[in-house]
């Protein structure tokens, strides 16, 4: 088994286990008074959405965007969910059916092996692409996907750059992450993400969150017809 299937394999074991409380642990994640919904708004409103839209949530788990999109795009408007754990994918689902959605389709599968419908107008991951075995696959085939002038957002934890290594894996210590913390921190996988967003989108924005440690990234999908 390589790298990559050993950590999914961790992923969908920790999310199992979470799954049934994720939306009032999650309240308390990287740390508790950490202003997670505020920061999901505003990277929800980076996406420039308007009513009758599609957009993507990747790895969405228990649909926590759900309400701010769907807010957002209406009723005539389209929210595909795509998550690796059907453990979080059931709350997710529950939480469809409790608020009568019916635009919503939720898709089990790996977010870098996921077939991406063509032309859609947002995609938006919030505290999971870092923890993602192929983020740049993900990031490269949602670019691929974007009409022109779409937009792809990323929110997600980082260590701030000028924190000592050692500080970095005290404060790294509360983030609940799919592997080791050293090889997280290790990794930088933030610097990942906005070279893979960089090389796939045009007009990338990057904004440090929380005295760096958080980030929103958001870019634009290519005119393939220049």
């Amino acid at each position: 088994m390589s790298q990559a299937d050993r950590t999914r394999e961790r992923l969908i074991e920790t999310y199992r286990k979470k799954a049934k409380h994720y939306d009032v642990t999650s309240r308390l994640y990287p740390a508790p008074g950490y202003p997670q919904h505020a920061q999901r708004a505003r990277a929800v409103r980076a996406l420039g959405l308007r009513p009758g839209d599609t957009v993507i949530d990747v790895a969405c788990g228990t649909g926590l965007n759900f309400p701010l999109l769907e807010q957002a795009i209406g009723s005539g408007g389209r929210l595909v969910g795509v998550d690796l754990t059907d453990a979080m994918l059931e709350r997710a689902e529950d939480r469809v059916e409790a608020y009568g959605w019916r635009n919503v389709c939720l898709v089990r599968n790996d977010a870098a092996q996921f077939d991406f419908p063509g032309d859609v107008h947002a995609i938006l991951s919030t505290y999971a692409l870092t923890q993602v075995p192929g983020r740049e696959q993900v990031i490269a085939h949602g670019a691929a996907a974007l009409r022109a002038g779409g937009r792809w957002v990323v929110l997600d934890l980082k260590i701030p750059d000028s924190t000592p290594r050692w500080l970095s894996k005290v404060g790294v210590a509360v983030v609940h992450t799919s592997g080791s913390l050293d090889e997280w921190v290790a990794r930088r996988p933030w610097e990942t993400i906005r070279e893979a967003m960089q090389a796939s989108l045009e007009d990338l924005t990057w904004t440090e969150l929380c005295f760096g440690t958080a980030f929103l990234a958001a870019g634009l999908g290519l005119d393939r017809g220049r």
